[in-house]
């Protein structure tokens, strides 16, 4: 086949990572830091689709997968964000040369909590402390966003200092908030 469509679909809960399309399995996953490739989650399932409705399909299963929980502001507020990673790998023969080549996209669906105050929410105990690291994330996403379009401004060829590591959700949308590639973000 000349390409192949696989995506992937985690939470991030409280600094830690879960696979919403294996969500029988209690492990927390690892983050990992390729020397070339950057950051990835260990062992987060990748599956294979053919077209939309298998992304929907995985995306709806997903979904009822994710950690919500009642507050005094939502019945059922997200209490983690998701990422939805749709990678669409392109295989050609260069006629010149004969080799097999590779062209790799990648798009991210980002899907945040809303950030919370705990007086508003109620939050107590187990929601107060899913609500700081909502907020604590949020606020590393503002901080990673602002330190880029400072850099972009000033026109910087020094890569200054951009507080990626900061956040799981922030280090592994590096590669999306930090060069030319997409994350859509609601």
């Amino acid at each position: 086949s000349p390409f192949i469509l696989q995506v992937s679909y985690m939470e991030i809960y409280c600094e830690r990572v879960r696979d919403l399309l294996n969500p029988k399995s209690s492990l927390t996953l690892r983050v990992r830091e390729h020397p070339i490739l950057g950051p990835y989650v260990e062992d987060l399932s990748k599956l294979a689709v053919t077209g939309f409705p298998d992304i929907r399909d995985l995306m709806d299963a997903g979904n009822k997968a994710r950690t919500v929980a009642a507050t005094n502001m939502n019945e059922t507020s997200s209490r983690s964000h998701a990422v939805f990673t749709i990678v669409f790998t392109q295989r050609r023969r260069d006629q010149m040369t004969g080799l097999d080549t590779e062209k790799v996209s990648k798009i991210s669906l980002v899907d945040l909590a809303g950030s919370e105050r705990a007086d508003s929410s109620g939050a107590k105990g187990t929601r107060l402390k899913e609500g700081a690291n909502i907020n604590k994330s949020l606020t590393t996403l503002g901080k990673v966003i602002s330190a880029l379009a400072e850099m972009q401004s000033n026109k910087k060829r020094r890569s200054d200092f951009i507080p990626y590591r900061d956040s799981v959700l922030t280090w592994l949308l590096k590669e999306n908030l930090g060069q030319s590639q997409h994350a859509l973000i609601a």
